[in-house]
Formats: C-alpha cells, sequence, structure tokens
C-alpha cells in the first residue's frame, strides 16, 4: 500500500525520561491506524510531534515522501487535528466556529461557505448552525470539533481519544464519520481507550509500551498468536490462600494471574481442564462466586502484550 507517513527511528527524552525509544512506523494512506498504549506508553509525546506541537530530538517524519521540516506548513495544510480536550469557541455558533477554523487553511468565499454547510451536516448539526456552543451537549461539542478539523477536507486526521465522556448516541456517529472518512479515502490516526472502538474501526493497529512499539499488524494478525488459547475468568471470595503455582499443575495451564478475587487462567485450546482448576480452588478452602470464559479479543492481546489493561 502507498505510505501517505513514515517515521523513522523518533526519539524524544525529558530530562533523563527516554519517552520514544527510536519508533519507526507507516501509515499507509486511505486506512484507519489506531495507537494504543497504556498510560506512559509514549502515545501522546507521538501525536504531539505528528502534529508538529512537539518537536524531536532524533528521526525524521516524512509526508508523501518529503521531509516534513523542509515542508512544515505544507504538512499542516494537509492535516485535520481533533485534539483530547474540546477546542472550541464557546460564545460563537457552530457556523462561526466552523468558518474561523476553516479560514485559517485558505478558505474563502463560495468554497468557505460549501466546506462549512457539509462539514455541519457531516456532524449531523446542521439543524443547530445558529446556536451557540455553550449550548450544546458534550457530544455535540465532539461532534462539531471533528467537522472544524475535516472542513478543509485534510488529507490526514490525527484523532487523540474524540469519544472520552461522551453519550453512546454521539459515539456512535462519530464512529460511523471516521468509516465514511477511510471510504471517503481519508487518512486517520486515531487513539482510544476502548477497545470496542479498535475493533469496530480500525484497518491496523500499533500497540506501544514504554516508549517502544511491541507489535503492529490487524486485529486478526494480532489474534492470530492467542486464538489457540482460552481464558478463564475466576471470582472468588478472598481469603489468601489460593497461590498462582498450585494452577499450573494442571495439564494445560499456560499463565496465571491473581488480583485479590479475580483470578485469570490462560490454557491451550482443546485441553478440557476447567473441573481440575475448579479443584484447586475447592482444595484451597475458597468458594467460587463466578466463571466466566472468553474467546480471543483485542483486550487480551493487549493484557499479553503489556501485561496491563488499557486503561492501567
Amino acid at each position: 500500500m502507498e505510505n501517505l507517513l513514515e517515521v523513522r527511528n523518533l526519539t524524544k527524552n525529558f530530562k533523563e525520561n527516554k519517552v520514544l525509544k527510536g519508533i519507526s512506523f507507516e501509515v499507509h494512506r486511505g486506512e484507519v491506524l489506531c495507537i494504543l498504549g497504556p498510560n506512559g506508553a509514549g502515545k501522546s509525546t507521538t501525536i504531539n510531534i505528528l502534529t508538529a506541537a512537539l518537536g524531536s530530538d532524533s528521526g525524521e517524519i516524512k509526508f508523501k515522501g518529503k521531509q516534513i521540516g523542509r515542508k512544515l506548513r505544507a504538512y499542516k495544510q494537509c492535516m485535520g487535528i481533533v485534539p483530547q480536550d474540546i477546542a472550541l469557541y464557546e460564545e460563537l455558533s457552530a457556523e462561526q466556529n466552523l468558518k474561523f477554523f476553516a479560514s485559517l487553511y485558505g478558505l474563502y468565499g463560495a468554497a468557505l461557505n460549501k466546506a462549512v454547510n457539509e462539514a455541519l451536516v457531516f456532524a449531523g448539526l446542521d439543524d443547530r448552525q445558529k446556536d451557540k456552543v455553550k449550548t450544546f451537549s458534550g457530544g455535540m461539542k465532539r461532534r462539531l470539533n471533528i467537522a472544524c478539523a475535516i472542513a478543509h477536507h485534510p488529507e490526514l486526521v490525527i484523532m487523540d481519544e474524540p469519544t472520552v465522556g461522551i453519550d453512546p448516541q454521539s459515539r456512535n456517529h462519530i464512529l460511523d464519520s471516521i468509516k465514511k472518512l477511510r471510504d471517503g479515502g481519508m487518512t486517520v490516526i486515531y487513539t482510544t481507550h476502548y477497545m470496542e472502538e479498535v475493533e469496530a474501526i480500525s484497518s491496523r493497529i500499533i500497540i506501544m509500551d514504554h516508549g517502544t512499539i511491541i507489535a503492529e499488524g490487524t486485529k486478526e494478525t494480532l489474534k492470530e498468536d492467542i486464538e489457540n488459547e482460552k481464558h478463564y475468568t475466576i471470582e472468588v471470595e478472598e481469603n489468601g490462600r489460593i497461590k498462582d503455582s498450585d494452577f499450573y499443575a494442571v495439564e494445560g495451564v499456560k499463565s496465571v494471574k491473581s488480583d485479590g478475587g479475580t483470578i485469570e487462567i490462560t490454557s491451550l485450546k482443546g485441553v478440557e481442564n476447567l473441573d481440575r482448576i475448579i479443584t484447586v480452588v475447592s482444595n484451597c478452602g475458597d468458594k467460587i462466586k463466578n466463571i466466566t470464559s472468553e474467546a480471543a479479543s483485542l483486550e487480551m492481546v493487549f493484557l499479553k502484550l503489556t501485561g496491563r489493561k488499557l486503561r492501567d
């Protein structure tokens, strides 16, 4: 596939803290690339460097084959940014906000009016175009923020957790909008803490941890490594007598992680061993409150690679 963006050996240090440790990746034209990582993984630093809000210590970024440092203005003109915090003027109307932000990219006159009207329809806010932003719900503000980022029809849109704290209806509208942008040929870089969003919209995924890229691929390829595994979550009345090591004597058990009254066990698929796992719990005198079994998921991939859940 054609690369729209190429990142090579990007590093960033804050004093003695190495935040990015020479990461490299490509962004393909027309894809939705989701960047995942636990807190402190380096996601925000990466996004800030990609949007040119922050400089790197070393490495290079190429946009359409040319280093952005030499064509920084042209690079910014081809980009739309949806920040984590809503960036709108509360006392202005939706239409006025869109006109202001679109004009920053050189749109004016009939072209500006056309772009604003299209963006309002895209955001589902054409019936509220004259209303002040301060009267909008959180979800409506998020949708307008996205409209402001795409009104000038950028080639690349960077979205940093655009669905945090909004209602389900607006969230679904935003996810559907991202699919429309992708289908229209726009390229999207997307960070989120919601794994179900990644399942819904991602073309490819990059997983970061401790300033490095530890995995990348489609959701299907990332799941391949754990397709031959099954996962049990056992909730017990905690008494502290069960040890993780007690479960490794059971055939098929690959890993065990306990946290308070919850035990997470990964076992080989095809080995029927749940009864023996239950016996281990019973022999330790604990009472089982609940048992669930899960199929392979991105959440499991993430947990296996980082040792943490996405919101840890």
